[in-house]
Order: structure tokens, then C-alpha cells, then sequence
């Protein structure tokens, strides 16, 4: 037997005993929660598209413990029976635990099916407008925040 496919066997067991201790399952336990609803509390899922401002990524069972910042988009999830849900979210926290539970926790959240893209559109336009006419740098950053959050929700209207 070759040095490589020794070396190649030795680190694969060792990968194996790694994930095994970390507790690594073929399962993902997934929570979605928001102040205004507890979308998925505790509930075994296929995976979890997330929106984040490194990127966006999906999250699978054996996903790498993980901590991101959500940006305003949609949160993709792909129920066990293949079904999938989604909800527009306007910023929060993503962790991926090292039992392959996920938590994200957002600020807002709403299923995509309620929003509405024309009340999307009037709101993007006002907060154009404000940050446009915005005198102080705080109003700057509010109006920046709230054309980003707009722009998000038009988009995942559409």
C-alpha cells in the first residue's frame, strides 16, 4: 500500500472520529424566530438557504459550526418532505452549533407570500427621498439602512 493512500485512510478515519465527537448528526434541528413569530421552533429540516452580508450560503446537517450577520433577503427553507418555505427577513443573526442545530434569529420577518411589491415600491421611494433630503449623518445612515431594507423586500416581492 502506497505512503498517500496510508496517509489518505489515516486522515479520513481521524475526519470521521472528528465529526463523531463533535457530535455531527444527519439531522438539522432549525429555528426561525422574529419578534412578531416563531416561524420554525425546534424542527428537523432538509436545509436553509441564508442570506448574509459574507454572502449567501446554504446550510446543510454536518454544516460547519458557523456565526453571520443576516442581510435584508430571504431565508429559503427546505422541509423533509420537500416542500419549500420562504421568508423575507430584514436583518438578524445566523448560528450553525456544532450538534447541527441552526438558530436565526431576525429582527423582522415575514413570510414572502405577505408582502406586498407596490407597497414595497412606495416605501423604497420615500426612503430614497429621505436619504436624499438627509442632513445629519444618523439620518444618512437610517435612510441608507431603510433604501437597503426596501430595495431587499421589492426584490423578493417581485
Amino acid at each position: 500500500m502506497s505512503f498517500a493512500l496510508r496517509g489518505a485512510r489515516l486522515l479520513s478515519a481521524r475526519g470521521l472520529r472528528a465529526m463523531q465527537s463533535r457530535g455531527y448528526s444527519d439531522e438539522m434541528s432549525f429555528t426561525l424566530a422574529a419578534a412578531n413569530k416563531v416561524f420554525y421552533d425546534n424542527v428537523s429540516v432538509r436545509q436553509v438557504d441564508v442570506p448574509s452580508f459574507s454572502g449567501a450560503f446554504g446550510i446543510l446537517p454536518k454544516h460547519v459550526p458557523t456565526l453571520a450577520v443576516l442581510k435584508p433577503g430571504v431565508v429559503t427553507v427546505y422541509e423533509n418532505d420537500g416542500t419549500q418555505k420562504k421568508v423575507f427577513v430584514s436583518s438578524g443573526t445566523i448560528t450553525v452549533n456544532e450538534d447541527s442545530s441552526v438558530q436565526v434569529l431576525a429582527e423582522e420577518a415575514q413570510p414572502l407570500e405577505n408582502l406586498d411589491a407596490n407597497a414595497a415600491r412606495e416605501v423604497l421611494s420615500k426612503s430614497q427621498s429621505e436619504l436624499a433630503s438627509a442632513s445629519t449623518d444618523k439620518a444618512r445612515a437610517e435612510a441608507a439602512i431603510a433604501v437597503e431594507v426596501a430595495e431587499a423586500i421589492v426584490k423578493a416581492a417581485e
